[in-house]
């Protein structure tokens, strides 16, 4: 275990904003966590960050607390059932690479998940969607470490209190019994159970406007679901290493039936989804551009001229973007929505 000072964040954040970490530790296996809770237990009960891709994170300045990168990596079949195929993932593993891993493998059913930026570790915490599918609905169980006590444990479905981009490691825990695991646990490998009776996710409309193209007789393969993913990911979505961004920044709202008819009544095209719960959710890349947000900048910070849900970082070394230009053009983004829409839009990425 080596603690590194003074660490440049700017190449390990894909917004591309410069800062640095203090202090900052390569997490390699849960050896090297065990060996830090020994050696400097108070830097664990503080609240340290944990960094994988750096894909859902702006940095507002530089980070005092200990920064915990996770690099843990290997995959493997771990059980096959009759109706699954159970895959786990180090937390370190680049998502998108897994996904494409598996099918490769000849296992279905992260294909819609395809090209999300980040690592397999923080693919529960975030939840992560897209295209009619989440992460719970193919996720088995994980193993974390508890950053306090240097306890593995692990946790399935029912215990990560999976919601629409969340979960219980976006939640501290009150003093009234929940379960909150913000800055507690470091998840150290992720296990997803994959279908042998897959059948594709298609409800999405880009996704149904592709098959429809295809003309197929019968379903698309999952890796024909994978191959339009990517296309469509990739038409309309910067390529961080391009253009620094953070991916999604806003979430989807949700609303009332009642609440859908009012806006539709204002705004005829308004972009929605029904949902089972009863709910309609609300596009929220159309409702930022239906305000004239696109292509607009505030300082180094734009949004994204072919999607409005996309913040990114049009900086360069001389003039840089700083998370507080970000962070100023997402509340003015939010101001003009709640204004004619009457919704707050939620911020995405995690603030530090």
């Amino acid at each position: 275990m080596l603690v590194e000072n003074q660490v440049p964040l700017q190449s390990l954040n894909s917004f591309g904003i410069q800062a640095k970490a203090h202090h900052l530790v390569r997490v390699a296996g849960v050896a090297d966590l065990l060996a830090l809770h020994h050696a400097h237990p108070a830097w664990l009960r503080s609240q340290p960050l944990v960094l994988g891709g750096g894909s859902n994170l702006v940095l507002t300045g530089d980070v005092q607390s200990l920064v915990l990168k996770v690099e843990i990596l290997g995959r493997r079949l771990v059980a096959d059932t009759p109706s699954h195929w159970v895959v786990e993932a180090g937390a370190g593993e680049n998502w998108h690479d897994l996904v494409a891993w598996t099918l490769e493998q000849g296992w279905p059913g992260l294909e819609n998940l395809a090209l999300i930026p980040g690592t397999v570790g923080a693919s529960p915490v975030q939840n992560i969607g897209a295209y009619g599918v989440e992460l719970q609905d193919r996720f088995h169980s994980l193993d974390a470490v508890d950053l306090h006590t240097g306890q593995v444990f692990t946790l399935d479905a029912a215990q990560c209190g999976f919601g629409y981009r969340d979960s219980v490691f976006k939640h501290v825990g009150g003093n009234q019994g929940q379960l909150g695991l913000a800055g507690r646990a470091l998840i150290t490998h992720v296990r997803l159970a994959l279908p042998k009776h897959w059948v594709p996710e298609l409800g999405y409309l880009e996704l149904a406007r592709k098959a429809e193209e295809a003309g197929a007789a019968h379903p698309p393969s999952a890796r024909q679901v994978f191959d339009w993913v990517c296309a469509i990911r990739r038409a309309k979505l910067p390529d961080p290493a391009v253009l620094g961004n953070a991916g999604s920044f806003f979430k989807n709202p949700t609303v009332s039936p009642e609440q859908c008819a009012d806006i539709i009544g204002r705004d005829p095209k308004v972009v929605h989804y029904p949902m089972p719960d009863g709910s309609v959710k609300l596009a929220a890349g159309w409702l930022i551009d239906a305000c004239g947000w696109k292509g607009k900048t505030v300082g180094q910070a734009g949004v994204y001229d072919k999607q409005a849900l996309v913040l990114v970082n049009r900086g360069d070394a001389e003039h840089p973007c700083t998370g507080g230009q970000v962070m100023t053009l997402a509340r003015a983004i939010q101001t003009s929505v709640y204004e004619r829409f009457g919704l707050r839009l939620d911020i995405e990425p995690v603030v530090v």
